[in-house]
């Protein structure tokens, strides 16, 4: 018998003081039962920086072909095509093909590897690649509850996050382009 997911509601109030923006997000998120909590927190942290209409969590990782989140119009054209983790450069390079926009956020303790090996690569493609700070990502993850609300400052590409259990601050560093 397959394990479900597990679904998480949350409200989450945006001050982005880059971009003036101010709005709720109400979000329902599945935790795919092999999904780690610190991937989904940086999959909610993904979608909130790139809210936009037609934005939507996909299928993720029981569909292998999808991104994580996307925005597709009417006319089933990809917007933005977003992947979490150390993506597969031949992946990126294919999606980047099929969106307008192609994002990676990237947060493991491996990243900083993968970058490393994937850096010259991904200059020759349009894609944005971005670093969460692991241990930060683990903190933020430490304050999830199945039901939550929390509100987030955006400023100067760090995240401040208060939720119920505390806060934390999350620094977004962009990998490419510099």
């Amino acid at each position: 018998m397959a394990l479900k997911p597990t679904i998480f509601k949350m409200n989450i109030n945006v001050s982005n003081l880059d971009q003036d923006v101010y709005e709720t997000i109400p979000l329902t998120i599945a935790q795919h039962p092999s999904e780690t909590t610190e991937r989904m927190v940086t999959r909610i942290l993904a979608f909130v920086l790139n809210n936009q209409e037609f934005l939507s969590f996909t299928k993720g990782l029981s569909e292998a072909d999808d991104p994580d989140i996307w925005a597709k119009n009417y006319s089933d054209e990809f917007l933005l095509w977003i992947d979490v983790g150390e993506p597969a450069f031949d992946r990126i390079k294919k999606a980047s093909r099929q969106a307008k926009q192609t994002i990676v956020y990237t947060f493991n303790t491996k990243s900083g590897v993968w970058w490393k090996q994937s850096k010259k690569d991904f200059a020759t493609i349009n894609a944005e690649v971005f670093q969460f700070e692991f241990e930060q990502i683990q903190v933020l993850a430490a304050l999830v509850e199945r039901t939550m609300d929390f509100s987030m400052t955006i400023t100067d590409n760090v995240l401040y996050i208060a939720a119920n259990k505390g806060s934390c601050e999350i620094n977004l560093k962009r990998l490419q382009p510099e």
